[in-house]
């Protein structure tokens, strides 16, 4: 009689407990979200966040909040986004260096990008253009390369941290010149972007997100984009395959994870936020004049997201392995 008093007692509380986790998932949210960008305010990943995260606010009917947590190429805001609650307040904007290219770059990574996270969705491609300060005497993108060869060893190649997208970017590009440049960090895209715009730097491998103004106003100069197309943002800017560099192909993404375990339905709300940001016209107008590429349907959601990631895993770990 004891023991089946016990068991009624118990499966009442996981009754209880289970219709209370239920309604949490079917309130939610009830407070504010924290959207953490691994980066410094400024910078490509933090403006496409921005961007994203206010019409996210008002589908959940809460403020998404933007917190930067700069620092080890963006894994030290990765592995907080990693370690928060899974209960949907936490998310963060993740992107190529945080969850692909660190496994190779960071042998002792706190976590793993395809198993420590749960997918929401792609928010933005971002294609990588060469850049370099607006003093720099190569004219196009052969002399660049003729240049860089020939003083690799004076010359300072900028970038966001060790397994930023701006440094694995980078590494590929000198992998394919045959150069070892003098690497000099920044605490994000945006303060090496200042650094470049300054002088301060010779040249830097960057998201486009971060580059038109600077390109328009002529402060840096794009030597060329590493996509098969052209940006309809900086039409006079070739590719890489016109410039006569084909073999550097590079474009970079932005996309939302949450905690491991967070509930599916919390998820998918998220999923469905995102979703609705992207088809605003006045978002979408906002990334297009950036430079980004918006990702179509059957490339957004958690299970596009997932397949992503492993093979973003996949493509760059033999390329960083082969040049650090």
């Amino acid at each position: 009689m004891i023991k089946n008093l016990v068991g009624a007692l118990l499966s009442a509380a996981l009754v209880v407990v289970t219709a209370g986790a239920a309604q949490a998932q079917s309130d939610y949210p009830k407070r504010n979200i924290v959207m953490i960008v691994p980066f410094a305010a400024g910078g490509p990943t933090d403006v496409v966040a921005r961007i994203v995260s206010e019409h996210m606010s008002r589908t959940l009917g809460q403020t998404v909040l933007i917190e930067n947590v700069a620092g080890a190429g963006g894994t030290t805001g990765a592995t907080r986004a990693m370690r928060a609650a899974n209960d949907g307040y936490t998310v963060i904007m993740g992107h190529m260096g945080t969850h692909a290219a660190a496994v190779a770059l960071y042998p002792n990574l706190a976590y793993k990008p395809d198993v420590d996270f749960e997918p929401v969705g792609m928010a933005a491609g971002t294609p990588i253009l060469i850049l370099a300060k607006k003093d720099l005497p190569a004219k196009d993108l052969k002399e660049f390369v003729a240049y860089v060869k020939a003083n690799n060893e004076k010359l300072n190649m900028a970038h966001a941290g060790v397994g930023s997208v701006s440094h694995t970017t980078c590494l590929l590009l000198s992998s394919i010149l045959q150069v070892k440049p003098i690497a000099v960090p920044f605490q994000g895209t945006g303060p090496a972007m200042n650094a470049l715009v300054g002088g301060q730097v010779d040249y830097m491998c960057d998201q486009i997100v971060n580059a038109v103004p600077q390109i328009q106003g002529g402060t840096i100069k794009a030597y060329a984009i590493g996509t098969p197309e052209r940006s309809p943002v900086l039409p006079d800017v070739p590719t890489t395959t016109e410039a006569g560099l084909p073999q550097y192909q590079a474009s970079a993404w932005n996309a939302v994870f949450a905690p491991k375990g967070t509930p599916k339905e919390i998820v998918q709300k998220l999923a469905d936020a995102l979703d609705k940001a992207l088809d605003d016209p006045a978002v979408r107008k906002r990334l297009l004049d950036l430079g980004s590429d918006i990702p179509g349907k059957d490339r957004r959601g958690p299970q596009a997201l997932g397949t992503l990631v492993k093979n973003e895993i996949a493509k760059w770990t033999p390329i960083i392995k082969a040049n650090m």
